[in-house]
C-alpha cells in the first residue's frame, strides 16, 4: 500500500513517555475527570476514545501542556516523527470569571474547599448557574487537530491525549480551571482578596452607636460598685464596706436586678445595657453557648435533582451497552423530563 498510509503499522516504542497510571479498566478517579470523559463519550465518541486508551497506557504521549483554552501534546505513532496534537476549548471571558469568583468568595464552603486544593462536586452546578458550564456542552465547542493522516476525529492520538488530560485533572484539579481561563494562583489569590475585602468592609451607618461609650468596668457595674461611675457607698477599690448596705435608696437612684443605677449618665456603656436585662436561666445560657455567633452559610445541595442520586450510585456501564457515556445521556434525559 502506498500514499499517506504507507507507514501505518504498530506504534514505535517510546522510552520516558507519559504513561497513564491506570493499567486496566476505566481511566479517571476523581469526579471531575470522570465527568470530563463521560461528557466526551456522550458525544458518541466512546468507541473512538477507546482506541487511544492503549496508547495512553503504553506511554506514547511524549508531552502534554495545558494553557487557557488550549491543550498541546506530542504523540508517537508508527512514523519516526511524533504527531502534534492540539485541542482547544474557548476559555471563559474575564467578566464571567469575575462573576464566578464573587460567587465562590461569597460562600465559605467553596472558598474553604478550593483553598484546600479540592473541587467540590457542587462547583459544576455553580458554574452552570453563572452561565458558564464547566464542561463542554457539545462536541462543536472542541477543536481537535492531529498531524496524522487518519481522517477519524478523534483519532487514537487525540484520544490518548484526552485520557492523559483526564489523569492530569486527577493529579491537579486546577488544571481543569486553568484550561477554562484561570490559573490556580490567580484564582486563589482573587478569592483571598475578595474574602479579605468582605472582612474589612465597615459596618453600615446606624449598626453601632454614634457616640462612643464611656469607659466603665462591667464587672464593677454588675456588683453595684465603682466610684468612677459616681455611685455612693462603694469605695474606689470596687469592694463594698462591711457596713455599707448593698442597696441604695433615695431620690435619683434605683436598683434593678442587683445593678445599681444612679442619675442619667452614672452607668454607661455595657453596664447600662445589661442593667435592664434579666438573668437568663443557666440551661438556656449553656444551650446558647454552642450556637455560632453569626449564622453559618447554608451548604449548597450536593445533588441538583432526584434522579442524580441514582445515577451517581451506578458503576461505569460496560462498553457493550454504551460505556460511561450512557450515564451522561441518562442524566440529560432525566433533566429534560424535569422533576416528577
Amino acid at each position: 500500500m502506498g500514499g499517506a498510509f504507507a507507514d501505518f503499522g504498530p506504534p514505535r516504542r517510546v522510552d520516558g513517555g507519559l504513561r497513564a497510571r491506570s493499567t486496566r479498566g476505566a481511566i479517571g478517579v476523581s469526579w471531575w475527570s470522570r465527568r470530563f470523559l463521560e461528557v466526551l463519550e456522550s458525544f458518541a465518541l466512546g468507541t473512538r476514545l477507546t482506541r487511544g486508551r492503549a496508547y495512553a497506557r503504553r506511554g506514547q504521549v511524549l508531552r502534554l501542556d495545558v494553557s487557557p483554552g488550549r491543550v498541546e501534546a506530542s504523540v508517537q505513532g508508527s512514523r519516526p516523527r511524533p504527531y502534534p496534537v492540539v485541542i482547544t476549548l474557548p476559555p471563559f471571558p474575564e467578566a464571567l470569571w469575575a462573576r464566578v469568583e464573587r460567587e465562590l468568595a461569597g460562600q465559605a464552603f467553596f472558598s474553604a474547599r478550593l483553598l484546600a486544593g479540592d473541587l467540590p462536586a457542587e462547583l459544576e452546578e455553580l458554574f452552570a448557574g453563572a452561565g458558564a458550564p464547566l464542561f463542554p456542552d457539545s462536541v462543536g465547542e472542541l477543536t481537535q487537530r492531529c498531524g496524522c493522516p487518519d481522517f477519524a476525529v478523534p483519532c487514537k492520538h487525540l484520544a490518548a491525549t484526552f485520557y492523559l488530560l483526564a489523569e492530569a485533572f486527577d493529579a491537579d484539579p486546577f488544571q481543569l480551571l486553568h484550561w477554562r481561563g484561570r490559573s490556580r494562583d490567580a484564582l486563589l489569590g482573587r478569592l483571598r482578596s475578595l474574602r479579605a475585602e468582605a472582612v474589612d468592609r465597615p459596618l453600615p451607618a446606624g449598626a453601632v452607636g454614634s457616640s462612643p461609650p464611656a469607659v466603665v468596668d462591667p464587672v464593677a457595674g454588675r456588683q453595684g460598685a465603682g466610684s468612677a461611675s459616681g455611685q455612693a457607698g462603694v469605695p474606689a477599690s470596687g469592694v463594698p464596706d462591711a457596713g455599707t448596705p448593698d442597696r441604695t435608696s433615695g431620690p435619683g437612684s434605683s436598683v434593678v436586678e442587683g445593678v445599681a443605677s444612679g442619675p442619667p449618665g452614672a452607668v454607661a456603656g455595657a453596664a447600662r445595657v445589661l442593667a435592664d436585662l434579666p438573668d437568663a436561666p443557666l440551661t438556656e445560657a449553656v444551650d446558647r453557648f454552642w450556637l455560632p455567633p453569626v449564622p453559618l452559610p447554608d451548604r449548597p445541595p450536593i445533588l441538583a435533582t432526584g434522579p442524580e442520586l441514582l445515577l451517581r450510585q451506578l458503576g461505569s456501564p460496560a462498553a457493550t451497552i454504551g460505556g460511561p457515556g450512557l450515564l451522561e445521556r441518562l442524566r440529560r434525559a432525566y433533566q429534560a423530563l424535569g422533576p416528577s
